[in-house]
């Protein structure tokens, strides 16, 4: 996973429980790196993975309601940081279907060993928005705060169904 998901993730634990609580997750996770890590650099899932079941023991919220919040948050971010990639779309399902002919390709020119997760979207006959999401790290739960983050941030859509596939893929539904 590039480093960015690792930054921000600490700033968003800082943000929402403290210094203290990111001292405190990094000791308990015994993250290869005492939690150094660059917004450019290559680490291993499982770091992310030991870093948010640290969050969850100490603080008593769900693994799963922690990444949905991070994804929420993470969506911010990256609207701040690589507003090409919003500026050029004006809805929900503009930004969904632009992600893997426009969005992932870009992202590979900056980081050409990014391990990206899929995103296939298709429009529904009712209009609904379907997406599959597809990775090896199995984060449906910070694929759905994505989801739930660019819904704020056009003001549009509503999530109506997460299913999780046979592959470990996850459907969602937004309408």
């Amino acid at each position: 996973m590039k480093g960015i998901i690792f930054t921000e993730f600490l700033v968003m634990v800082e943000k929402k429980f403290g210094l203290d609580m990111v001292d405190d997750i990094i000791q308990k996770s015994e993250v290869p790196n005492q939690g150094a890590y660059t917004s450019v650099g290559t680490y291993s899932h499982n770091e992310m993975n030991a870093l948010v079941k640290a969050l969850s023991e100490k603080t008593g919220i769900p693994n799963s309601a922690l990444l949905i919040v991070f994804g929420e948050y993470l969506f911010q971010v990256l609207a701040v940081q690589y507003p090409q990639f919003i500026s050029r779309t004006n809805s929900v399902k503009d930004f969904f279907t632009s992600i893997e002919t426009y969005i992932h390709i870009e992202v590979r020119k900056l980081y050409p060993d990014a391990e990206l997760p899929s995103f296939d979207s298709k429009t529904n006959e009712d209009g609904s928005l379907e997406l599959i999401y597809t990775s090896e790290r199995h984060y449906g739960d910070l694929a759905e705060g994505l989801i739930i983050g660019a819904m704020a941030h056009y003001g549009e859509g509503k999530l109506l169904k997460r299913e999780t596939l046979p592959d470990k893929s996850v459907k969602f539904l937004i309408h």
